[in-house]
């Protein structure tokens, strides 16, 4: 994953869209739209586009290849896929509000470009949209008994204690792969994906349907990042975002979010 951009207006980039029927071939009227940030994937992307086509006999495969310059948009397109190259890197959550607004399917289904996932462990995320679900979570809950416990963790299971969905545990929309419906897209927003605990807090309360539907153990799929002085660059991003949708949901709910100050008459002596 890669440091994710962004700006007080929305962001289009300059991207050329090509569709090349070389390879998988992506169908005109698709029921699924996988959608693949990558940045400099060169070596995983053929992989993931081919069993990413394989979820659905209706998909089309969307390849959002911000900022690489090794070619990841060029193989990508060579194997079939819909490429989206923007000259700057966006960060993976841009790029998936960057392929959603691309995509025609009922279905969204979102992975990304580093790691090789077979389409027999994304097909349940497809197969929860298509039966009524309006949010498929990656039911994926990370190192939880390691202490002290990690904060991105930490972060995701208060939130959704907080949203008054504890049964959801540690699932984020953080966290990949994961689906949503056509209509969940529509009533949270495209721009909302770049800051994905966000979009799972305005799904949750509008009431959308959100469910843990499978475990992917991602964390051992992932590539190792480089931190520097110890620090993992993407935890403080994480973390902002999780900060962020709680900000979102104070100014919705008011400043306890709803919940109840009991008996208390804090009022009665300012």
């Amino acid at each position: 994953m890669q440091k994710r951009l962004r700006s007080k207006t929305r962001y289009r980039p300059q991207a050329t869209i090509q569709n090349k029927p070389v390879g998988i071939r992506n169908h005109q009227l698709p029921v699924v739209s996988v959608i693949i940030p990558a940045l400099n994937e060169r070596r995983t992307i053929s992989a993931i586009i081919h069993q990413a086509a394989r979820v659905h006999p209706r998909t089309e495969v969307i390849v959002v290849a911000n900022g690489s310059t090794d070619g990841t948009d060029r193989v990508a397109a060579r194997h079939g896929a819909i490429v989206i190259h923007g000259e700057d890197p966006l960060g993976h959550d841009v790029g998936r509000f960057v392929g959603a607004h691309a995509a025609k399917g009922k279905v969204l289904l979102f992975i990304d470009g580093d790691m090789v996932i077979s389409s027999s462990q994304l097909e349940p995320f497809v197969k929860a949209v298509l039966s009524g679900v309006d949010v498929a979570l990656n039911d994926y809950r990370g190192p939880i008994h390691h202490i002290p416990v990690h904060r991105v963790i930490l972060s995701k299971h208060a939130l959704n204690v907080m949203l008054g969905r504890a049964d959801l545990k540690g699932s984020s929309l953080t966290t990949v792969p994961h689906a949503i419906s056509r209509g969940a897209l529509k009533e949270i927003g495209a721009e909302s994906l770049a800051i994905p605990p966000l979009a799972q807090t305005i799904a949750v309360s509008k009431g959308l349907q959100v469910k843990r539907v499978h475990s992917i153990q991602v964390g051992k799929l992932n590539p190792r990042r480089v931190k520097k002085n110890n620090v993992d660059p993407l935890e403080a991003m994480i973390t902002g975002d999780h900060l962020e949708a709680i900000n979102w949901l104070l100014k919705q709910n008011g400043p306890r979010a709803g919940y109840s100050d009991l008996e208390r008459k804090r009022d009665k002596v300012r």
